[in-house]
């Protein structure tokens, strides 16, 4: 679980998703679309981080196994609830990622704690997230581009609020976020497979 608003709050814009919404899918996808404009041909790597001892810091791992259900082509995941990338094994997996995928574009997902107005939606922003922020944690900055999925409220006692938010909220917004990927997924495929012609027209 990383702090909402942190490192990166004033340097970059950020865009909200609330999961309550009809078309929570369809946004997320045409926001990472656009931002996967600029790394084309390399590998996009999603970090799922989180664990599942912690009930609002499950929302990665639920992603992530999701994903991996799912017969992705373009995207590359890491992170479930069976292999969790955590604060324990963080730098080794992603050196890992690193060894395995050339030059990764690496889009991170994380769980974390923000204003009342802002639970259950998605933050997606430029630039790397912190994992560990939110409870004192020192870990390596990832990502360059992250989804922060706000599951509670933060300013009191953040790590019980984080043990004690509902197992409904982040399964639902967890199955959003993953339908989300998916879409973007099959839409970087498309755009892969598009002749030469057809890059240059847009035409599909």
């Amino acid at each position: 679980m990383n702090r909402k608003g942190g490192l990166f709050s004033q340097e970059r814009v950020k865009q909200y998703v609330s999961h309550t919404d009809s078309t929570a899918a369809k946004q997320i996808q045409t926001i990472l679309a656009a931002a996967l404009r600029k790394p084309a041909g390399r590998p996009i790597v999603v970090v799922c981080i989180g664990t599942d001892r912690s009930t609002g810091d499950s929302l990665g791992p639920l992603v992530g196994m999701k994903l991996r259900q799912l017969q992705l082509n373009r995207l590359h995941v890491y992170g479930t609830l069976s292999d969790p990338v955590h604060a324990v094994n963080m730098k080794d997996k992603l050196s890992e990622i690193h060894k395995l995928h050339k030059n990764p574009f690496v889009i991170a997902v994380d769980a974390c704690l923000g204003r009342v107005k802002s639970v259950g939606s998605f933050q997606i922003g430029e630039g790397p997230l912190k994992p560990g922020a939110g409870v004192q944690k020192d870990l390596p900055e990832v990502g360059h581009l992250h989804i922060n999925g706000i599951v509670n409220v933060s300013g009191f006692m953040e790590y019980f609020v984080l043990q004690n938010t509902r197992l409904h909220l982040v399964m639902s917004m967890a199955t959003v976020l993953a339908e989300g990927l998916s879409l973007t997924d099959r839409t970087e495929w498309r755009q892969e497979r598009l002749n030469p012609f057809q890059k240059l027209t847009g035409r599909l």
